[in-house]
């Protein structure tokens, strides 16, 4: 069975490969069919500059919208460095992690303390022998 990832990946592929060929046979189209004597009934300059047009639109659609996706991307990061606070300084985290180990310690060190009473106090007192 095909994941929805693999669904979705093969759909991207797809449109790719269908845009692709789209872009490729709009920018040489024009040549193939002067190339093979079709006019449709206009004169060749008319062909010439249908051509011209063509080309000068599928080169400058595809250039608009990877400048806007470029300059939207940079706006982006722009927008994250402006709205994300600063780090705080080596210094202060190196004291907070100083910090916590110290009380990591005396919190041990407390428990250590507690369950010694605690074992000191469970333990029975031995009555004294007196050496009659």
């Amino acid at each position: 069975m095909v994941s929805k990832d693999q669904t979705i990946g093969g759909i991207i592929l797809i449109v790719c490969v269908v845009i692709a060929i789209f872009y490729l046979v709009t920018l040489f189209w024009p040549r193939w069919l002067s190339a093979i004597g079709v006019n449709f009934g206009s004169t060749s300059s008319e062909i010439a500059d249908n051509e011209a047009s063509i080309r000068f639109w599928v080169i400058a659609i595809p250039v608009f919208l990877a400048f806007i996706a470029i300059m939207a991307i940079g706006a982006w990061i722009g927008w994250t460095m402006a709205t994300t606070p600063p780090p705080k300084p080596i210094e202060e985290i190196t004291s907070e992690i100083e910090e916590k180990k110290e009380e990591e310690k005396a919190e041990e060190k407390t428990a250590e303390e507690a369950t010694t009473e605690a074992e000191e106090e469970k333990k029975p007192e031995r009555k004294k022998k007196s050496g009659k």
